[in-house]
């Protein structure tokens, strides 16, 4: 199916249901959670026409731009994706990007409460709207605010494990404690379970953005594709592992692939344009606008001060085993700025500050004191010329159809090993990847069950790298605590962060994750 449409009227339509919303549904920050947010309109007040609730449905969709820094931050700098060095006095910052890095985080790290309170604004928001329509016979709209919801309790549960479930208002003086993460993981699935059954399987072009089926059931594979992680019991000594759900990752795959609604781009790099919207790839996205304070900002994290006015960041980078994990006709390693480079705005050769040639090279002399060219660069979102100051027009694939095939190529192998269809699975990726004259399809009796698990953690790399999926991999794959160029061996609890000092300060009923 082929979206046509570059930006839709209903992203349009937020920016001004942003402005009208009512003021009980444009929260700030989740700290107080008792405070009594939620009882401001009623359903014989408001929410009478399409446009109202497009007013109290746009505030839950623009949280997900909040997780644009913080989830994706983590998500990428705890792993070996990223890696933001010091270049002098630049990304320093206290520490704090070495010390996520490097593991080394305590529960004071801002970047965490700023995840939670992200997390709960948006939750806090989705509570607010199904209360107001508590007695609404309309399961498609509550399916869609209960899928976001869940949503923003994913990402908790995936970083801090056990959280309060919360789905209403919160007395003052008995504050939520931590539920456990296997009871936040069966609250989820049953929300998502409910919004598969009833949100419809494609939304007009009018209504790009907003979720599907489709997007229930992906977030259902990756729930289950983790489920020995998610529904496992940590310890200070890391995570014990409950039973897999492999066939039921793949169950919910396969409603994503029947569901006739997706199909790959013809250009991988198709999904990460300015104009990716119009992508048959992608099933959950957040949506941005080429416009001040709605755009995407991944471009600015990694060029140099000369690649771009106004002046990017010069601060993510990638490490060198990553880089070298892309082969060199896979045309997938061209979302790395490697050599000699260039300004994107008039394609002319650009220097370093002290005007040097700016020559971006894979390694780091020190990621302490870096020069501004150390480093390969990941530009996987590509530079919209068009962009407005920092905010580019590209929109955030949470998952896509290549992701799919890959969850359930892993589930077949757990299940009986590398069969000929779970490699074909890799495959329809990989022959996308190179050209016809260089593409070598793997072979099902070449690999054993470890070595076809090990292949498609590399090829996950190679297909979904800087999308925010590397950290829950390595997670998965045992290797979250191991050594790589500029981490030693970490403390195995830390494969889930620590709940954040100032919420156990403001809640004394909850308690802190083992180890820390």
């Amino acid at each position: 199916m082929k979206k046509t449409m570059k930006r839709p009227t209903w992203l349009l339509a937020i920016v001004a249901a942003l402005i009208v919303a009512p003021l009980g549904f444009v929260l700030q920050s989740c700290t107080d959670l008792d405070e009594d947010t939620f009882g401001i309109v009623t359903p014989e007040e408001f929410y009478q026409t399409d446009a109202e609730i497009l007013a109290g449905l746009a505030p839950i969709y623009s949280q997900l731009r909040a997780l644009m820094w913080n989830w994706h931050n983590l998500s990428q700098i705890s792993s070996d994706e990223t890696v933001v060095p010091t270049r002098g006095s630049d990304w320093f910052d206290g520490g704090r990007w070495l010390a996520i890095h490097r593991h080394s985080w305590d529960a004071g790290l801002t970047d965490l409460n700023g995840a939670w309170n992200d997390a709960f604004t948006g939750i806090a928001r989705a509570n607010g709207l199904i209360g107001v329509l508590v007695d609404s016979d309309n399961n498609e709209l509550l399916a869609e605010i209960r899928f976001l919801r869940a949503w923003y309790y994913y990402t908790l549960m995936d970083f801090f494990g056990r959280v309060p479930i919360v789905e209403g208002i919160v007395d003052a003086e008995n504050p939520p404690p931590n539920n456990t993460r296997s009871e936040v993981f069966d609250f989820i699935e049953a929300e998502l379970l409910f919004a598969a059954s009833n949100l419809p399987a494609s939304q007009p072009g009018s209504s790009y953005g907003r979720v599907t089926s489709g997007s229930a059931n992906a977030l259902l594979a990756n729930m289950y594709v983790n489920a020995e992680i998610f529904r496992g019991t940590l310890t200070a000594s890391g995570i014990s592992r409950a039973p897999g759900q492999w066939q039921d990752a793949i169950g919910a795959v396969d409603k994503v692939i029947n569901s006739g609604q997706y199909s790959l781009a013809s250009s991988f790099f198709d999904n990460f344009s300015p104009t990716n919207s119009s992508s048959p790839e992608l099933i959950f996205v957040v949506a941005h606008l080429a416009a001040p304070g709605l755009g995407m900002t991944h471009q600015m994290r990694p060029l140099h001060y000369n690649q771009f006015t106004p002046s990017p960041w010069n601060g993510f980078s990638t490490i060198a085993s990553i880089y070298n994990k892309f082969d060199a006709k896979d045309k997938r390693r061209g979302i790395f700025l490697a050599g000699q480079q260039i300004n994107f705005l008039t394609g002319e050769d650009v220097t370093d500050r002290p005007g040097n040639p700016l020559i971006f090279v894979p390694t780091f002399g020190n990621i302490e004191d870096a020069t501004e060219s150390e480093g390969i660069r990941p530009l996987k979102f590509q530079v919209d010329v068009n962009a407005s100051g920092g905010d580019h027009g590209n929109d955030y694939p949470f998952f896509r159809l290549a992701e799919m095939l890959l969850i359930k190529a892993e589930a077949m192998n757990e299940l009986g090993g590398p069969s000929a269809a779970a490699v074909g699975l890799v495959n329809q990726l990989r022959e996308r990847a190179f050209d016809p004259a260089d593409y070598v399809p793997y072979q099902a009796g070449n690999f054993t069950q470890d070595s076809f698990r090990d292949m498609i953690m590399d090829e996950r790399v190679r297909e979904l790298a800087f999308e925010a999926k590397r950290r829950q991999d390595m997670v998965r794959a045992g290797t979250f605590s191991g050594t790589w160029e500029f981490k030693t061996i970490t403390d195995p609890y830390r494969v889930v962060f620590p709940i954040p000092q100032v919420q156990l300060d403001s809640n004394p009923n909850m308690t802190q994750n083992p180890g820390y």
